[in-house]
């Protein structure tokens, strides 16, 4: 194929380590090795796609190889082996596909060619991509090859290459057989370098911000960022330089300024022109889950920005957005910016499930909006284990408020403060009205009123702290109903028509009602194994066992 067309991922594919971008540590670590003649038997190079795994592999393989020698390695004259390498055109050097040679066949006319020496080269390799593709036969057939291969009269010998996305899945029996190198995602600087240098030399017209795009799209990608700047060139009018807006528009993304208006006009509560925006987003060809994830990124930095500086965002923010942010970021509470990120979490996960994913977003941006009205400054969030116990529902919300440090939290449901503030416009019956001055008499009074699962509640699952007038504190166990303290602050106003404020606390405080009465059985059992009675019970029945004690008031 013609060098001039190739797509650029090709075009511009490193021939060396000296062309290589990213990955210093380990292409320094690799020439060391070799020039130290401790060659392992077997290298694992493991990463996100198009960082170079295969790429440094055939470096790796032309290191080992070259005619010249590792210290004259080939840069630009390649000598016949490095330039069969290249070509993969090498007899030596054996390049698999794991992905469509997965059995344990093809492993086995591995290991047979493996017997023969090389016939140009000292080393004979074998580079196997994706080779967690491999299956578990395959795997158990390369084991002893990998830990012993075979030495040639030539003094070399045989090496494996592998290069793999999913480290995982394969065995660690072949892992721990192997040199394993972790190659990092392509920092945004040096990507951007990098493709401005490619963009100079295809001589196109691209700016600046459009090439920071790229770079964040491709989330340190090297092939991902060519191929992205490959389909921006051929975009190009030929006088016409491609801008951010363009770039935007062919690659589906948007604006971030359009976001940051968007966000700050859910902080107003200003339904309409927020719901206008992301409709003009969503014109543009954006799709919800990529909106999702850029809204995601958009709270993270509302959260961090006073700890960020414009180069560590990536490329994701201009200077003008950034200091937007900033100023935007002193009106809304840590608080608010953290239950704004897990419920655009829990949006995420919706989008899988519901056909009209569009209009999915936009009930989004107008729950937020609500709960942003619940969030204010005075209340602080649950922790996430006692979220997941207090689960809001669709129409309903969760308000949570800071008591004193002996405390976790009070909660109270909006839909249960709305009845409430009905049910105050209404005079209750004097006669209706009844008293509850401890946790005993809570018990009694659930039930004569046949409050059966409140009162199973308070006696399985609640740990009694504080009780006083309007006020109980408690803890609780992981069986509690997540409603429990909703439909125990309704029932409380019910019976006595006054406001109960129930509030979880740090403190363990008593034992259930139900561990009382397991604790007192137990005693009373132990207590009557000591008596005359039981010693000469178990004498005539030595198989007899003593389950339960019942006094004489409870039989009567």
């Amino acid at each position: 194929m013609n060098k001039s067309s190739k797509v650029l991922a090709l075009k511009y594919r490193p021939q060396n380590f000296f062309e290589l971008i990213g990955q210093e540590v380990i292409a320094e670590t690799i020439i060391n090795s070799i020039k130290a003649n401790k060659v392992p038997n077997a290298y694992l190079f493991t990463g996100i796609r198009g960082v170079g795994k295969t790429t440094i592999a055939r470096i790796v393989a032309k290191s080992l190889n070259c005619i010249n020698g590792i210290d004259k390695i080939c840069k630009d004259d390649l000598c016949d082996n490095c330039d069969a390498i290249t070509n993969s055109s090498h007899i030596d050097v054996l390049e698999m596909d794991a992905a469509s040679k997965t059995g344990v066949d093809d492993v086995r006319d591995l290991i047979e060619f493996s017997r023969y020496g090389p016939s140009t080269s000292k080393y004979k390799i074998f580079i196997i991509d994706e080779v967690h593709m491999l299956s578990k036969q395959a795997f158990n057939a390369l084991l002893k090859t990998l830990e012993e291969p075979p030495q040639y009269e030539n003094g070399g010998g045989l090496k494996f290459i592998f290069a793999t996305t999913e480290i995982k899945k394969i065995p660690i029996t072949v892992v721990s057989r192997c040199q394993r190198f972790d190659l990092s995602r392509v920092k945004s600087g040096e990507l951007f370098e990098f493709i401005k240098k490619i963009k100079d030399k295809e001589k196109g017209k691209i700016s600046d911000d459009a090439l920071r795009l790229i770079v964040k799209i491709s989330e340190g990608s090297v092939r991902d960022a060519l191929s992205l700047l490959d389909r921006a060139l051929l975009s190009l009018d030929k006088d016409k330089e491609l801008d951010l807006n363009s770039a935007q528009k062919i690659f589906g993304y948007f604006d971030k300024s359009q976001l940051i208006e968007l966000f700050e006009l859910i902080l107003r509560g200003e339904e309409k022109k927020a719901i206008e925006i992301y409709r003009k987003i969503y014109e543009q060809g954006v799709e919800p889950k990529v909106f999702i994830n850029d809204f995601l990124e958009l709270v993270y930095y509302f959260k961090n920005i006073n700890s960020l500086n414009i180069e560590s965002t990536n490329f994701t923010l201009n200077d003008e957005e950034f200091s937007k942010i900033k100023k935007i970021t002193n009106e809304v509470s840590d608080e608010t910016l953290i239950l704004f990120w897990q419920f655009t979490l829990k949006t995420l996960g919706e989008l899988e499930i519901v056909n009209n994913q569009n209009l999915s977003i936009e009930m989004f941006l107008i729950r937020l909006m609500y709960l942003k009205s619940s969030a204010n400054k005075e209340y602080l969030p649950l922790s996430k284990n006692k979220i997941d116990q207090f689960k809001k529902q669709d129409d309903k919300q969760i308000i949570v408020n800071e008591k004193k440090n002996e405390t976790i939290s009070q909660v109270k449901n909006i839909s249960q403060e709305q009845e409430v503030k009905i049910e105050n416009n209404k005079e209750i019956k004097a006669e209706e009205k009844l008293n509850v001055n401890s946790f005993d008499q809570l018990l009694k009074i659930c039930n004569e009123k046949k409050e059966i699962k409140l009162k199973y509640e308070l006696e399985k699952n609640v740990n009694l702290v504080h009780f006083e007038n309007n006020r109980i504190e408690i803890s609780f166990n992981d069986n509690l109903d997540k409603n429990f303290i909703k439909d125990l602050s309704l029932k409380l106003f019910e019976w006595t028509g006054d406001r109960w404020i129930i509030t979880l606390s740090k403190s363990k405080g008593d034992l259930s009602i139900n561990d009382k009465q397991k604790n007192k059985k137990i005693k009373d059992i132990n207590s009557a194994k000591q008596s005359e009675l039981y010693k000469n019970l178990i004498e005539k029945f030595p198989d007899a066992d003593l389950i339960d004690v019942n006094s004489k008031e409870e039989n009567d």
